[in-house]
């Protein structure tokens, strides 16, 4: 398979560098819109087709393959079906935003603790709702963080900026972060996004080489983090899907795809470079 379009002179030496050394990389990838098409029904999510192949595939020959997600550990883990799929014995998945990890080899899930401005604004959100007009709003409880999704609505958009008021303030009150994303509003804790996550994956595996894949603008701060980790030398891949229409993620990427299936492509095609090599 041939190598993608790579739109930068940073992108090119990322693969490059992934290529040459890649028991010294990272692979790491949102899950929803990344791996898995979007869906109305977030409990509905599953990987796109040959997913999970390629990343068990990379994961013989890199240092480590990670999924970085804004849901649950567990959540994730039971969706996206890595839980004993062969090759990926050595995975972790990072959920809520890095408040949790999940390592394949031990089944286990380590958390930080929730703060209790989550458990007020569970309790806040109905009534928030209702004075907003959008009482059938889907709130998805991810335990350590809250969604508010609008794309069931009628008018997911006006339904959307008719809570980003309410939900800042509730923000404030609480003490926590508000998120925005493609039609989904998030309170959770402040100081914990992937960015976050990234860097505290890159430190703890030693990687001097990464690709990051997401699509949505709760992957933004990764792509930020990594493009200063990049300042200080870490070689770096970043990946967007076009899932989410994030404009200002697409335009930051080194490649872009217009979906799930386009990752696998560019994953097939990392692993048989690295094969070659």
């Amino acid at each position: 398979m041939s190598t993608p379009v790579i739109q930068t002179d940073a992108g090119r030496a990322g693969w490059e560098a992934i290529v040459a050394d890649p028991a010294t990389a990272v692979i790491s990838s949102d899950f929803d819109g990344v791996l898995s098409p979007l869906v109305e029904d977030p409990a509905r999510s599953r990987p796109v087709e040959g997913a999970l192949d390629a990343l068990a595939r990379l994961a013989r020959s890199v240092g480590q393959v990670a999924i970085v997600t804004a849901r649950p550990a567990l959540v994730a883990t039971e969706l996206s079906g890595v839980s004993g799929h062969p090759g990926l014995g050595q995975l972790v998945v990072l959920g809520h935003y890095g408040l949790e990890r999940w390592d394949a080899a031990t089944g286990k899930v380590t958390t930080a603790p929730v703060p209790a401005g989550v458990a007020t604004a569970r309790g806040r959100l109905p009534g928030l709702l209702a004075e907003a007009g959008v009482p059938d709003a889907f709130v998805e409880d991810k335990d350590s963080s809250l969604a508010v999704h609008t794309r069931r609505l009628d008018d997911p958009t006006g339904a959307f900026e008719l809570l980003r008021g309410p939900m800042t303030a509730l923000a404030e009150e609480t003490e926590l972060r508000l998120e925005p994303g493609n039609l989904v509003l998030e309170l959770r804790p402040p100081g914990i996004d992937k960015g976050v996550a990234i860097r505290s994956l890159v430190e703890s595996t030693g990687a001097r080489s990464i690709l990051y894949a997401g699509d949505d603008l709760g992957d933004l701060a990764a792509f930020k983090a990594i493009g200063a980790l990049r300042s200080a030398g870490l070689s770096a891949l970043l990946l967007a899907t076009r899932s989410s229409n994030a404009t200002e993620l697409i335009e930051a990427a080194d490649i872009v795809v217009d979906d799930p299936s386009g990752v696998v492509t560019v994953l097939t095609a990392l692993s048989d470079a690295i094969s070659a090599r």
